[in-house]
C-alpha cells in the first residue's frame, strides 16, 4: 500500500495498470479490495484504489466534527465533505489534473460532493448502486440503533447481517462463499463505524446537483438492491452531460463484486468515449 496525507491523517491507496486514470471509491464497511475482481477484468486504465478515511489502512483521524447527527449528539461525523477533501488531496499527491471516478454506495455520495467542489477535475462519473437522495427520515432510527449497538456490543453481529443483506439473493444462491469473502473485509473499528453512520445520516440532498453535472455519467443499478433502488437511480438519467443507464436485474447492492466481469465490461465500453 502507498500512503499520502490529508488534514493531518495518513491515508492509503493502491494503483495498478496504465492508461486513463480512474479513481474507484468503495462502499462501507469494506476497503479498496472490494474493487479488485473488477479491476482485474478492466484493461487500459490506471486504476487508483484508495481506502476511504477510517477504512482499510487509512486512519480515521482525531479532528472529526461532533454533533451534526442530533439523534446521537456525541457521535463524530465522517461526512462526504471530509472524504471529498481526502480524495482531492490524493489527486494532488499524484499530480493528476483530472480523472474519471467510479463509486459504489457511499463512494457515489462522495462523487457528488466532488462534483460540487471541483467539477474541472472530473472527466466522467460512474455510479454503481449509489444515489443522489439524502438518507430517508424513516432510516434515521436504524442509524441510531446501529450506533448504540456497536458502542455496546461491537460490530460483529452488525457486520454478519450486512454481509448477507448487502448481497443479492441470486449471488448468494450461485456462490454462497461470497458472503464469507465480503464479511472478511468488514474490519472498520467501532469508532469509524459510528462516524460513518452519523455521516450517512446527515449527508446532503444531492438531487439538485444532478442538474449541474456536465460530465458524462454511467449509472448501474441492481434489481435486487433494496438500499439503493433502480427507481432512485433513474434520477441520473436527467444529467445534462448525458447518462448511460444499466439495470442488472439479478444483482444486489454489491453488484460490482457480485458480477465483476459484467460491470467491468459496461465500464470499459463507456470509458471508450471519454
Amino acid at each position: 500500500m502507498k500512503t499520502y496525507e490529508s488534514d493531518g491523517s495518513q491515508l492509503s491507496f493502491e494503483e495498478s495498470g496504465t492508461g486513463l486514470p480512474v479513481v474507484f471509491l468503495h462502499p462501507t464497511p469494506l476497503d479498496h479490495d472490494y474493487w479488485r475482481p473488477l479491476t482485474e477484468n478492466l484493461a487500459g486504465v490506471r486504476a487508483i484504489l484508495p481506502d476511504l478515511r477510517g477504512h482499510g489502512e487509512s486512519e480515521l483521524g482525531t479532528n472529526l466534527p461532533v454533533g451534526a447527527f442530533r439523534a446521537v449528539a456525541d457521535a463524530p461525523v465522517l461526512g462526504v465533505g471530509q472524504m471529498a477533501t481526502d480524495i482531492l488531496a490524493l489527486l494532488n499527491h499524484l499530480e493528476l489534473a483530472d480523472a474519471v471516478f467510479a463509486g459504489c454506495s457511499v463512494g457515489g455520495y462522495v462523487l457528488l460532493e466532488l462534483w460540487r467542489r471541483a467539477p474541472e477535475r472530473i472527466r466522467g462519473l460512474a455510479f454503481i448502486c449509489s444515489k443522489a437522495q439524502p438518507d430517508a427520515e424513516a432510516n434515521l432510527p436504524r442509524r441510531f440503533s446501529m450506533i448504540e449497538a456497536a458502542r455496546a456490543e461491537g460490530t460483529r453481529e452488525i457486520f454478519d447481517e450486512m454481509a448477507v443483506t448487502l448481497i443479492g439473493n441470486t449471488a448468494r444462491f450461485r456462490r454462497p462463499a461470497i458472503v464469507g469473502e465480503l464479511r472478511a473485509r468488514m474490519n472498520v473499528s467501532v469508532e469509524a463505524f459510528v462516524a460513518v453512520q452519523a455521516g450517512l445520516a446527515t449527508r446532503p440532498n444531492s438531487l439538485p446537483t444532478i442538474s449541474t453535472i456536465q460530465a458524462p455519467v454511467l449509472a448501474i443499478a441492481g434489481g435486487e438492491d433494496h438500499g439503493v433502488t433502480p427507481d432512485e437511480m433513474q434520477a441520473f438519467q436527467s444529467v445534462p452531460g448525458g447518462c448511460e443507464f444499466h439495470l442488472l436485474i439479478d444483482a444486489g447492492h454489491m453488484a460490482a463484486y457480485e458480477q465483476p466481469e459484467k460491470v467491468a465490461s459496461l465500464l470499459a465500453d463507456w470509458l471508450r468515449y471519454l
